[in-house]
């Protein structure tokens, strides 16, 4: 081939390079998604806007006790919930022992109940003030806290408790769903070995589910960086209460921004460091062959601490708060049977119905152009969009308040000069910004349940469409909606709950004189008035068994075989 021809060949590999990018699902995929990423941007392009005395008060004063108190808390939850939930996992998928059936899908309940929620109800239990030193007090006749030592539940050792219970589901759902993927020729063959099934456990299966487990306790550590109400009740100072405190305290968005930056390199750095610590390690199943698993009968003193290892979460971190929260809520039917109650359920319900429907929307739509047309610049920006569960809510709240702020001030300026009008602020402060921020923040929940689901629908019908003269549109509305329905009920469900249980992006970007019901048992819980807040925790409660009951069916369902 001469030169001509190989400019020739460049040039034609040039011209269908642009043909793939330049139409429009490309161009509106490429638009969305920088929308989405946006926030994020912005953030850390504040990391280079001098702030002044700003930070250096801030490093000078609080930036160690935001780090070694979000550090240990990462180290604390993420030992607690890894414990919790791999132990679990291992033994209602290949144990049998006393109330295994029920266990393997109770076990994710306490993924219902909000971190703040608990932390709450167990302060309103422990507390001095509380039933249990109460009754400790009166039988043994102690009359005030020196008389007797009780740990404290408002401390780092309290946070890290609370937030164990209620994160560990998220290592224990893919934990268990790895162990049912397993092959059990590979289990089989090391008890031929001479290994215990401890052992079977310690050298096999274990190493075998690292990347499920890994994910897992990434998702926990995500959450625990994220939370604002527990850290905030339990006055803990860490990143997310630092940008709190300086948005709105210090009046500092720059700053507040620049803290956010730091705690995004937190999460990538944890992220980073897990697969650097996997090395070349690969992990593969050479079988597509799968029996039904048979499990180890534990009986007696063995079955016993079984059902109790397992028990003990579900108790700790659902029936007990649960039930307390349901005493509190029928002790003030004055706090519910109301109009205002009724008044913040619709609230919180408008809000996460529209923020469900647009990311489900958006992600359909990002998953089908990619699936159009799956260049590397599509599935690059389709995958940064989707980043946005990896950054905690007050992070997007700072991301999102700074630019449309500014735009309102643009807008403002700029009708004052043509026509004299002020317009105030069109986005700032209102439920199209809040249900933005949700829709970064929630955007990969709905796109990751999507993209799996036409990930399983045959190009094959998109070949027939095409020969039909069916547009691509019409194939997604008519073809591939039928199909993925269940998928699409699911990914909204997820969307919706977890903006039902989310606190600090609602706090800082909700219209004044709007209140919602996770805002709601906040505010109550932080004035003291923990039985009043219990009946607007309930209702997240409930509505958060919703999803686990999806989860759990798509866990059991996951190996062939199985029932």
């Amino acid at each position: 081939m001469n030169t001509t021809d190989t400019r020739t060949v460049s040039f034609t590999g040039l011209i269908r390079l642009k043909l793939q990018v330049v139409n429009g699902w490309s161009l509106s995929l490429l638009f969305i998604a920088f929308l989405v990423a946006i926030p994020v941007l912005v953030v850390f392009g504040f990391v280079f806007v001098p702030t002044g005395e700003v930070w250096s008060h801030l490093v000078e004063t609080v930036l160690s006790t935001y780090v070694l108190n979000s550090l240990w808390l990462m180290l604390g939850v993420g030992s607690g919930t890894l414990i919790i939930g791999t132990g679990t996992a291992w033994l209602v998928t290949m144990c049998r022992f006393p109330g295994h059936r029920i266990l393997n899908w109770a076990l994710l309940l306490p993924l219902a109940v909000p971190a703040y929620v608990i932390a709450y109800t167990y302060t309103g239990l422990l507390d001095y003030a509380g039933p249990v030193q109460s009754e400790l007090r009166e039988l043994f006749d102690w009359t005030t806290s020196r008389d007797y030592w009780f740990p404290a539940v408002r401390s780092l050792g309290g946070a890290i408790a609370m937030m164990s219970l209620v994160l560990y589901p998220y290592v224990y759902m893919l934990a268990r769903a790895a162990f049912l993927e397993q092959s059990v020729c590979v289990l089989e063959a090391s008890r031929t070995l001479g290994k215990t099934p401890f052992q079977s456990f310690r050298f096999v299966a274990l190493p075998l589910a690292r990347p499920a487990i890994a994910a897992g306790l990434a998702l926990a550590l995500m959450e625990t960086l994220n939370d604002f109400g527990t850290v905030h009740f339990f006055a803990i100072d860490t990143f997310t209460t630092g940008i709190y405190r300086t948005w709105l305290g210090l009046g500092e968005p720059a700053a507040a921004a620049q803290l956010g930056a730091c705690l995004m390199i937190f999460i990538t750095a944890l992220v980073m460091l897990e697969r650097h610590s996997r090395g070349r390690a690969k992990f593969h199943h050479t079988t597509s062959k799968y029996r039904r698993i048979k499990k180890f009968e534990l009986r007696g003193l063995r079955g016993g601490f079984a059902l109790l290892a397992c028990f003990l979460p579900v108790f700790l971190g659902f029936l007990l708060p649960a039930a307390i929260l349901l005493g509190w809520t029928i002790e003030t039917p004055e706090e519910w049977m109301n109009a205002a109650f009724w008044g913040l359920a619709w609230n919180s319900f408008v809000l996460a119905a529209s923020a469900s429907i647009l990311a489900v929307c958006v992600a359909l739509f990002l998953s089908y152009g990619v699936r159009l047309h799956p260049t590397w610049l599509n599935r690059t920006a389709v995958r940064a969009a989707s980043l946005g569960y990896a950054v905690p809510g007050t992070v997007i709240a700072v991301g999102i308040m700074l630019p449309f702020a500014w735009l309102d001030n643009q807008i403002d300026a700029w009708m004052r000069s043509i026509f004299g009008i002020s317009t105030g602020l069109l986005l700032t402060g209102t439920i199209a910004a809040v249900v933005f921020g949700y829709l970064v923040r929630f955007l990969s929940v709905s796109f990751n349940t999507v993209e799996a689901a036409l990930g399983k629908v045959t190009p094959s019908m998109d070949a027939a469409a095409r020969t039909l003269g069916v547009p691509p549109g019409k194939t997604l509305l008519k073809v591939h909606l039928p199909i993925i329905r269940g998928s699409l009920l699911t990914a909204g469900v997820l969307v919706f709950v977890d903006v039902m249980k989310e606190l600090p992006a609602t706090m800082i970007m909700r219209p004044f004189n709007f209140t919602t019901l996770a805002v709601r048992t906040f505010e109550l819980a932080t004035d003291e008035q923990l039985a009043e807040a219990s009946s607007a925790a309930l209702a997240i409660v409930l509505v958060g068994i919703v999803p686990v009951i999806l989860i759990n069916l798509a866990i059991a369902r996951s190996r062939p075989g199985e029932e």
